[in-house]
C-alpha cells in the first residue's frame, strides 16, 4: 500500500457563480466514500488567509515562504491505496466533484515519523 497525494492550486478552480455549494456537496460524498472504503488518511487545503513564515535552521523568522518558489496554495487529499490504478480513479473521481483536475502524486511517507 502506498499513500497517494492529490492536489490542486487554488488558480485550478474555476466554479461558475451559484455552484459552489454542489461543488462543496460534491466534494464532501467523495471524501466520505473514501472514508467508508478505509483509504483515507488526511485531507485539507492551505489557509491562504495566513501568510507564511520562512524558519531558518537557526530560529529566525522570516515573512513569506521561499522567495524563489511558487506559492503554496489550494486543496489536497491523502490516501492510502494498493496500486496507482486506483489512485488515478480516485483522483478522477475527486476531479469530477471539485470541478477541476488533479494532480497525482505518490506521497513520500516515513513511518518513523
Amino acid at each position: 500500500m502506498a499513500k497517494y497525494l492529490i492536489s490542486f492550486p487554488s488558480a485550478a478552480m474555476v466554479v461558475p457563480e451559484g455552484e459552489w455549494e454542489a461543488v462543496g456537496r460534491d466534494a464532501h460524498a467523495v471524501i466520505d466514500e473514501a472514508k467508508a472504503a478505509g483509504v483515507y488518511v488526511f485531507g485539507g487545503g492551505i489557509d491562504e488567509g495566513v501568510p507564511p513564515v520562512l524558519v531558518g535552521a537557526d530560529g529566525a523568522v522570516a515573512e513569506g515562504g521561499y522567495p524563489w518558489a511558487p506559492p503554496l496554495d489550494g486543496g489536497f487529499t491523502v490516501l492510502e491505496l494498493p496500486s496507482r490504478e486506483e489512485a488515478v480513479a480516485w483522483a478522477a473521481r475527486i476531479a469530477k466533484a471539485c470541478r477541476c483536475d488533479q494532480e497525482l502524486r505518490v506521497f513520500g511517507f516515513d513511518p518513523q515519523s
